[in-house]
């Protein structure tokens, strides 16, 4: 397995936000958490990118404990967060050159994995484009292409398409899915059943527990998913 999380559990002081969750993200393979607003998956993406310490359970990011060994275990992990973390007065390029040189990359070889960056995203003519001038989609396109950059084995995704229109939700969807051919892990979290396709992984988390796990079309067991979600959660999606 690609990523490994075992037995984990977490408190904000009295409240419990996650209890003994344990679940496998497979190589290759789109895997949605999926769970309506409150149920942990901020939570759950905090503890794997290192923003909240892990005190209970273990996280392996391609065999390596991300407690005992954070550095090399990061390294492995390409991350697109909820809130933009672009510079917006930079251009796309100048943004993927800043974060390469982050990691240690430099000259021709961070040129050239910038380049393969922005062809596998459809980005490469918008390169010299300042970010501000951007709608929501490019953009997203370009955390995409910034979380690729350091060929990563797992990429985490926390809620990627919040406040994007619906074709542009559709294409970012769409457009990771595609990655995984390509060997890649992906761990997708959303509250939004469309955004999950009937043969990925699916791992429901309700008030910080993990309900379900299995690939989606097996668990909606011939429900519409949408109506499966909400007889498991009571939850609109």
């Amino acid at each position: 397995m690609t990523l490994r999380v075992s037995n984990l559990s977490f408190n904000y002081q009295a409240k419990q936000a996650l209890k003994d969750v344990s679940f496998d993200a497979e190589k290759g393979r789109f895997t949605a958490l999926l769970g309506p607003n409150g149920a942990g998956k901020s939570t759950l993406f905090g503890l794997l990118t290192r923003l909240l310490t892990v005190n209970n359970g273990v996280i392996e990011v391609a065999g390596i404990d991300l407690r005992q060994h954070p550095l090399a275990a990061l390294a492995k992990m390409g991350i697109v967060f909820q809130q933009p973390t672009l510079d917006l007065d930079l251009s796309v390029q100048q943004n993927l050159r800043y974060f390469a040189a982050l990691h240690g990359l430099s000259g021709k070889s961070a040129e050239m994995r910038i380049e393969a960056s922005l062809d596998r995203l459809g980005m490469r003519e918008r390169a010299k484009e300042k970010l501000r001038k951007m709608n929501g989609g490019h953009r997203r396109r370009t955390e995409l292409a910034r979380a690729l950059l350091h060929e990563p084995s797992v990429l985490l995704l926390d809620e990627p398409t919040v406040g994007l229109d619906a074709s542009s939700r559709t294409a970012i969807t769409d457009h990771v899915h595609q990655l995984t051919a390509d060997g890649l892990t992906v761990l997708w979290s959303t509250h939004l059943t469309d955004e999950v396709h009937p043969d990925d992984a699916l791992i429901l988390l309700h008030q910080g527990v993990l309900k379900e796990a299995g690939t989606a079309k097996d668990l909606q067991n011939g429900q519409s998913l949408q109506d499966w979600f909400l007889s498991k959660t009571g939850a609109e999606a």
